[in-house]
C-alpha cells in the first residue's frame, strides 16, 4: 500500500506540474474557459497555473507534502467554476475541441471530486 500511495503521489506531483507548465505555455487554452464574471482572465491562468507547479513540486517534499496537498485541493475547487462554465457553454469547448461532444465537458466534472479525494488523500499520513 505505501508503495502504491508512493507511486501515486509521484504521478499526481507529475500531473500537476505538466498542467501548470502548460499554462504557461498555452495561455489562450485557459483564458477561453474562464467565465466571463472573472477578473484578470490571463493573469488568473499564469497565477492558477504556478499554484499547479508550486503545489506539484510540494507533493514530493516530504515536509511539504500535507500542504501542499491542501494548497491542491483548494486550487482544484477554485478552478472548478471554468470547468462548469465550458460545461454550461458548450460552443467553448465545440470551439477548442470540435470533434468533441458537447456531453464530454459534463463527464469531466466529477473527475474534479476525483482530483479533490486523490490529493485529500496526501493530507492524511
Amino acid at each position: 500500500m505505501l508503495t502504491t500511495k508512493i507511486a501515486l503521489k509521484w504521478l499526481l506531483g507529475v500531473l500537476f506540474v505538466a498542467a501548470g507548465l502548460n499554462h504557461f505555455w498555452k495561455p489562450e487554452f485557459y483564458v477561453k474557459i474562464m467565465p466571463p464574471y472573472m477578473p484578470w482572465h490571463y493573469e488568473l491562468v499564469l497565477i492558477s497555473g504556478a499554484f499547479e507547479i508550486l503545489g506539484g513540486i510540494g507533493l514530493l517534499v516530504p515536509y511539504l507534502t500535507v500542504p501542499a496537498a491542501w494548497g491542491l485541493v483548494a486550487l482544484l475547487v477554485a478552478v472548478f467554476p471554468a470547468n462548469l462554465y465550458m460545461a454550461l457553454k458548450p460552443e467553448v469547448g465545440a470551439e477548442m475541441f470540435p470533434n468533441l461532444p458537447p456531453a464530454v465537458w459534463w463527464v469531466r466534472l466529477p473527475f474534479q471530486v476525483v482530483f479533490i479525494a486523490w490529493a485529500y488523500w496526501f493530507t492524511r499520513k
